[in-house]
């Protein structure tokens, strides 16, 4: 009782605060080329959050152009194994596993005692959401320290992509056991992909400070001026955008959440993985199921 106070106490100022220019300002700053300024920001992250830049293609700070630059820092051949089994679903990112698990009713896990719906994350897309019920999701939170690029956990060709705008909620555990519907206020970015199991939805969620989401076929999503959802297709006959397991897909500038959704009785997560667990990149997290 006296953690969950706590919590909310810490949450509150997140309710008044300027959300949206706060994320502008930051957008500004990891974009700033003056090299002390931008060294000397890289120089206290690296050492306020442990990075570890061995693995990064880059691996000195002065190679950097900007403060963004390092923070979607693309990482060193063969960092990240991909696993080319084609029943294997691996992770998408370096993060932790936030929750994991079944669809029941409509409900997705988004801390103990606290749910949400289905359809509000999708944007009451109800013929959509339908189609996920009883299958699969997990929620993978990226950590400051964490690589922040995003690829593919199997092969898809991409359908459609929808912006929802919404609030900048920090995304940590504070805010996951304290705000209600979290994931479903805050701005995302829902893509979905046709696999061999059924369809795939991969959610971009933002967050307080997350400058800016993209994807590898629209570029930069946000910031932007609309405040009205945007549904884009990208089901072109003869031209389809086809990502193959491993592949990049996406990145945030600054970090936050991506949550996968498959439908049901198409796959399983791998038991081990709980709350907690950390995964990377081409980790095998799931195995398609067999007909």
């Amino acid at each position: 009782m006296r953690q969950s106070f706590l919590n909310r106490v810490r949450v509150l100022p997140q309710y008044v605060i300027p959300q949206h220019l706060l994320s502008r300002l930051i957008y500004k700053i990891s974009r700033w080329r003056w090299k002390p300024l931008k060294n000397a920001l890289i120089k206290v992250f690296i050492r306020v959050f442990k990075v570890n830049l061995d693995i990064a293609a880059e691996s000195e700070v002065e190679q950097y152009p900007d403060f963004n630059a390092f923070f979607t820092r693309a990482l060193a051949p063969l960092a990240r194994p991909i696993s080319r089994s084609a029943t294997d679903i691996i992770s998408p990112v370096d993060g932790t596993v936030s929750q994991i698990g079944t669809i029941h009713d409509q409900q997705l896990i988004q801390a103990k005692g606290r749910n949400y719906r289905l359809s509000e994350l999708l944007v009451n897309n109800a013929d959509t959401s339908h189609g996920f019920d009883e299958g699969q999701f997990a929620t993978l939170y990226l950590a400051p320290r964490d690589y922040h690029r995003i690829h593919m956990p199997f092969d898809g060709t991409l359908k459609k992509m929808i912006h929802v705008p919404g609030r900048l909620f920090a995304v940590n555990q504070h805010t996951t056991e304290v705000v209600d519907r979290l994931f479903a206020r805050n701005e995302r970015v829902i893509c979905y992909f046709d696999t061999t199991i059924g369809q795939m939805a991969i959610v971009f969620v933002g967050a307080i400070f997350v400058s800016s989401m993209e994807t590898v076929w629209a570029g930069q999503i946000t910031p932007g001026n609309k405040r009205t959802i945007t549904t884009t297709t990208y089901d072109v006959p003869g031209n389809p955008l086809v990502y193959r397991k491993g592949d990049e897909i996406g990145r945030f500038n600054m970090g936050s959440t991506v949550i996968m959704i498959y439908e049901n009785d198409h796959m399983q997560w791998l038991h081990r993985f709980k709350p907690g667990d950390r995964v990377k990149v081409g980790m095998t997290i799931g195995k398609v199921q067999g007909p």
